[in-house]
């Protein structure tokens, strides 16, 4: 994955230091560009361990157009716990949890995390019902009927709900492409880029996205190109991003997914076998909330 550590140089080298929303602190850069080739292996961070598990479940949440963090706790997801925290702790219920006793109640208590676990209107919530629009149905309905469609749009950003979402939709626009030799591709893009704990998500998450999608429509794998906004390192992530700088990418591993799934909506997370993913030791970093 050398496209990752070259944007990490670029952003260390070209950025600048800019104050952010959370108030850590960012280096950041705008405008950026990475491109994967499908065919040449699973598109996961070699230099740090990446949670596939974690990758796979979010991306089955968000198909199933779910926004409760329930389902994403009781499979070991710890990635959007952060945000109905916040909520949870601003609310006349909040009696000094810890976000870890906080989570253990919305995995236990399936009333509690339907009053605290939701997120809002999210990503699930926008490709599935966007203002009564199933988008992702009409993806795959129009991926198979008009493939060579400039028209194959998934879109996050929905400005009339976006004050009712924890967090604002950070990968806001994809679109899909079918080459004439029937490959497909997809382009993301992102407005808000966290280099170290999401963009490694992002990437993964997009390219399994796009081979589901390669699978169930019949066409065979092209690019995942990923178009970065406001591309940032935070200021407490520096020495994680410099230790993944020492360290020389390895291999890429290779997805296999049951090959009898023809219909998206029909995955499980048992589908998918990640084979000879050979990373270096995770690197832990404090999410900005």
């Amino acid at each position: 994955m050398k496209q990752y550590l070259e944007l990490c140089q670029y952003v260390l080298k070209k950025g600048y230091q800019k104050t952010d929303r959370t108030g850590t602190g960012t280096i950041s850069t705008f405008g950026y560009q990475m491109r994967f080739d499908l065919q040449a292996g699973f598109p996961i961070l070699t230099t740090k361990k990446v949670h596939f598990a974690s990758i796979v479940h979010e991306l089955l949440w968000f198909i199933a157009g779910n926004t409760n963090i329930e389902y994403l706790v009781k499979n070991n997801v710890r990635i959007w716990n952060e945000w109905p925290y916040k909520k949870f702790v601003a609310s006349k219920k909040y009696q000094n949890e810890t976000l870890e006793e906080f989570v253990t109640k919305i995995k236990n208590d399936h009333h509690f995390a339907l009053e605290f676990g939701d997120l809002g209107p999210v990503y699930g919530r926008q490709w599935r019902n966007f203002n009564g629009i199933d988008q992702l149905q009409e993806l795959v309905i129009n991926l198979k009927n008009n493939p060579f469609s400039r028209r194959h749009i998934l879109s996050a950003w929905n400005p009339a709900e976006i004050k009712d979402m924890a967090l604002p939709p950070c990968h806001t626009l994809i679109q899909f492409y079918v080459s004439e030799d029937k490959k497909l591709s997809c382009q993301l893009y992102q407005r808000s880029a966290d280099i170290f704990l999401g963009v490694p998500f992002n990437i993964a998450s997009y390219a399994l996205l796009t081979i589901m999608l390669a699978q169930v429509c019949g066409y065979q794998l092209g690019e995942f190109v990923h178009t970065l906004g406001d591309a940032h390192i935070y200021s407490n992530h520096l020495l994680q991003i410099n230790e993944q700088l020492t360290r020389k990418p390895k291999l890429l591993p290779r997805l296999v997914i049951n090959p009898n799934i023809t219909n998206l909506f029909a995955f499980k997370f048992e589908d998918f076998k990640l084979e000879q993913y050979d990373s270096y030791p995770l690197i832990k970093g404090q999410v900005a909330v």
